[in-house]
């Protein structure tokens, strides 16, 4: 069994995957009602786009239910929704896939103040009501932080202790914490997770912004964490990302570095655990990591992958460009560390205009035989007015996509192109 790679809450390059919110002065029983049904139909696009690729681990956003955990959402959503969740449920089940949650730095189990820890009790149950609903059993996990310190480290994991105990049997059972980059380094989480018994999930890039006195490498705490893992709660889990050069303390990259994850992966001592990578590109990096691990090695997932960047690289270096097509033409080998490499130099150009433009003027190919008079008039005097450094690039390629919408250009509505 390999490992499994995957990524948190958003997708980039699928349409209508957006999870909206709802300010309280309108969320009427009909707005809630009906943004919660575009969240699930986006969750669900989103699954299948998972399991088309063969991603086995997910995050769900916390905000799939707007007010989920608040009195201002009054509604049985669960019973209103209730045909959707089991239909994605099943899903997830069928695929193998593993979901999760991680409530957001609002939910503090651990604060000095009632009313914090209220809702973040809340919280935890609205969102394993959620997994519930999804008909998952409990390897299928809420993520936490210890949270604050107070002034008083210890007596704030104590107060955690106690607060655990007041949560329902459920959520004590899908709970698991998690080294933070600030505040609780790796053992302050292990000393936790003995208390109460439950699991703990290690970040590396916290890790290393937040180490532990005992100075040890992610190996030793990949496997001390494992320990904390029973049978029920299943696969070890952990979390896995890249510190963004010139950016503050613990910002994530853009993508992952290949050859950097592959120097942490080819380290792992069990490859059967699940790693949550925490990445600006999503999706993109989950794929470009399995790629370069799978058992699988054929040519046809770089080609598969080139068939959405091209027109990207394109845009950022034609010589690149015509480097990964060169690169893809011996059907027998599999270059993925090679593939990747270039795809990653490629996106750190700075955009040139007059390679944008030409790009633009391929992409427009698709459409110029059936384009409208006025819509190739539009084309003209936006490739004009952003030539003169009087319009942009974003309005040339807003109403390209909006043309491969309207003629239904699938090629193209797969590309990345558009998002990146």
């Amino acid at each position: 069994m390999i490992v499994s790679i995957g990524y948190a809450c958003l997708h980039i390059g699928l349409t209508n995957t957006n999870i909206k919110t709802v300010i309280q002065r309108n969320a009427t029983e009909e707005k809630l009602t009906e943004v919660t049904a575009h969240n699930l139909s986006a969750l669900e696009k989103m699954i299948d786009y998972n399991i088309l690729n063969d991603i086995r681990l997910y995050r769900i956003s916390s905000g799939l239910v707007p007010f989920g955990s608040s009195p201002i959402n009054r509604l049985p959503w669960d019973k209103i929704h209730q045909e959707a969740f089991e239909r994605i449920g099943k899903k997830v089940a069928e695929s193998g896939m593993r979901v999760s949650f991680h409530p957001g730095q609002y939910t503090v189990l651990n604060s000095p103040s009632e009313e914090v820890v209220n809702r973040a009790i809340d919280d935890l149950i609205y969102q394993e009501k959620i997994l519930t609903c999804l008909g998952t059993n409990s390897s299928h996990k809420l993520i936490l932080h210890v949270g604050g310190v107070y002034g008083d480290k210890e007596g704030a994991m104590e107060r955690f202790v106690q607060n655990f105990q007041r949560l329902p049997e459920s959520v004590k059972a899908r709970l698991i914490i998690e080294n933070d980059d600030r505040l609780y380094h790796i053992e302050d989480v292990l000393a936790l997770s003995k208390r109460i018994g439950i699991p703990v999930v290690y970040d590396n890039l916290h890790n290393a912004i937040n180490p532990s006195p005992t100075n040890k490498d992610d190996n030793y705490w990949i496997t001390e964490a494992n320990k904390t893992w029973k049978k029920e709660d299943g696969k070890q889990k952990i979390h896995y990302s890249q510190q963004a050069p010139d950016k503050r303390l613990g910002a994530h990259t853009d993508t992952i570095y290949l050859k950097t994850f592959l120097e942490f992966y080819k380290k792992i001592p069990d490859t059967t655990i699940d790693i949550m990578l925490e990445v600006k590109d999503k999706n993109l990096s989950a794929i470009k990591c399995q790629n370069a691990i799978t058992d699988r090695k054929n040519i046809v997932l770089l080609e598969r992958e080139w068939a959405r960047y091209k027109y990207l690289i394109l845009e950022k270096s034609p010589a690149i460009y015509q480097m990964i097509r060169t690169l893809l033409k011996d059907k027998a080998d599999y270059p993925v560390i090679e593939f990747y490499e270039l795809i990653e130099k490629a996106q750190k150009k700075e955009t040139n205009p007059g390679e944008a433009e030409n790009t633009a003027q391929h992409v427009w190919g698709y459409f110029k035989d059936q384009a409208t008079v006025r819509e190739k008039r539009t084309f003209i005097r936006n490739c004009e007015k952003y030539r003169n450094q009087k319009g942009s690039l974003q309005t040339i390629k807003r109403q390209l996509f909006k043309l491969a919408v309207k003629y239904e250009e699938a090629y193209l509505l797969e590309s990345l192109y558009f998002y990146l």
